[in-house]
């Protein structure tokens, strides 16, 4: 597994964070935003972090595709368009 790592700034309603995935054969950069009340939907009143969730829905995204294939910049409740099963799949690895 890839190693993850995530930085976090707070806002105003959430928090921004900025990941990094390194692998031997190089390394990718995102942000990712995330709403108070977007955490607490996806965890569900699960004790975890905010980035903690990033990581495990980083790991999550990585079991899916390579790192080069995440967005750059995302808003994390947009991994549902593209993995319906996100949500229960998180809470899962929570």
């Amino acid at each position: 597994m890839p190693d993850i790592s995530v930085t976090t700034a707070a806002t105003n309603d959430g928090w921004t964070f900025g990941v990094q995935v390194a692998e031997a054969n190089g390394q990718t950069r995102h942000s990712v935003t995330l709403s108070q009340r977007d955490f607490a939907q996806l965890t569900e009143g699960k004790q975890t972090t905010p980035e903690e969730l990033v990581r495990k829905s980083f790991e999550f995204l990585l079991e899916r595709g390579p790192k080069h294939q995440i967005l750059r910049q995302f808003d994390l409740p947009a991994i549902v368009r593209y993995f319906p099963d996100y949500p229960t799949a998180i809470r899962s690895k929570l």
